[in-house]
């Protein structure tokens, strides 16, 4: 005999509610992530302005105490100074509470990052993008995202994998690639940068290619050969098309504090870098060190990232930014 309509309502509701288990949980919003990115800088600054504020009215030690904090967030010295300044700008000998001081500090920090937070202007045709960093700062992982970006937006997209020391890059290239349908130039692990840089943009410019995008292998201060390697793509590069490379992005790692200014000057000098994207803002970041590179060496912040999908990668926003580092409501 057929059940019954009210005998079939538990069994609907006893699947339904197995569907809603297994349902994928909704992924939380960009807010949600950045400002958990920048907990650990949040959550320090806020302890530390607790600690200088607690009973005190403003005065000139207040200041000093406040700016130390800033300095020890990584934000530098320079900024460090101004914004303690500000603070105490019609406020001595007054009662000042944290929320109205952290405002004061974002409205700060917005007007450092705001000049620098620009797009990345595609007008080449290919737009050729060389992607610098030191070991294990994201740069392959990055590169992934912004072909999956790029492809989104309706681009031919082409992958060079000129990290030919580490097999896994050229492999994880190849993964990227085949996700967004995107071409990837490799040759065998240890194979020549240069001649692969070479090879790679001259099939772009002769083929259908709208953006290309290289890997490279991550050097450090002491690895002068690999340095050496770095300038000499570039100027292969020249060869095919004097202009390219016409963005050179430096990776930076946000969890590595005040190295981050060591490296925007050395790959400046040997690269000259033209834009910044910051990774793994993910709860351990530094994420004051940003602000110090941006004060002291005024380069455009195209992008940061909070996670490993191609949507964890975003334009840099200075209000968004500035407001979740000092752990102030979106």
């Amino acid at each position: 005999m057929a059940d019954s309509k009210d005998d079939k309502a538990p069994l609907r509701k006893r699947l339904f509610r197995r569907n809603e288990e297994n349902a994928p949980a909704a992924k939380p919003s960009w807010w949600s992530r950045l400002s958990g990115g920048l907990s650990r800088s949040s959550q320090a600054i806020g302890s530390g302005l607790a600690d200088i504020l607690a009973k005190r009215k403003l005065d000139r030690s207040m200041l000093q105490d406040l700016e130390d904090m800033l300095v020890r967030a990584d934000l530098g010295v320079a900024a460090a100074t101004r914004i303690a300044e500000e603070v105490g700008r019609g406020r001595y000998e007054k009662g000042v509470g944290v929320e109205e001081v952290k405002a004061v500090l974002a409205a700060e920090i917005e007007r450092v990052l705001d000049p620098v937070a620009r797009p990345l202007e595609i007008e080449a045709h290919p737009l050729v993008i060389l992607v610098v960093g030191v070991n294990g700062s994201g740069k392959t992982t990055t590169i992934g995202k912004l072909a999956a970006k790029f492809a989104r937006q309706g681009r031919r997209v082409a992958l060079v994998a000129g990290d030919t020391f580490r097999a896994a890059a050229i492999e994880q290239l190849r993964i990227w690639g085949g996700r967004c349908g995107a071409t990837v130039f490799a040759r065998e692990q240890g194979g020549d940068a240069a001649g692969l840089a070479y090879d790679a943009l001259k099939a772009a410019r002769e083929g259908d290619t709208d953006i290309l995008i290289m890997d490279t292998a991550g050097r450090l201060q002491n690895r002068t050969e690999l340095m050496a390697e770095l300038e000499k793509i570039i100027r292969v590069m020249k060869k095919v098309d004097p202009a390219a490379p016409h963005a050179v992005l430096l990776v930076l790692d946000a969890t590595v504090g005040q190295n981050a200014l060591a490296q925007v000057e050395l790959f400046g000098r040997t690269a000259g870098v033209t834009g910044l994207v910051m990774t793994k803002l993910d709860g351990t970041a530094r994420g004051g060190i940003l602000v110090a590179v941006a004060e002291k060496f005024k380069l455009p912040i195209h992008f940061i990232g909070v996670g490993e999908s191609a949507e964890d990668l975003a334009p840099f926003s200075a209000r968004d930014f500035a407001r979740a580092i000092v752990g102030l409501e979106e």
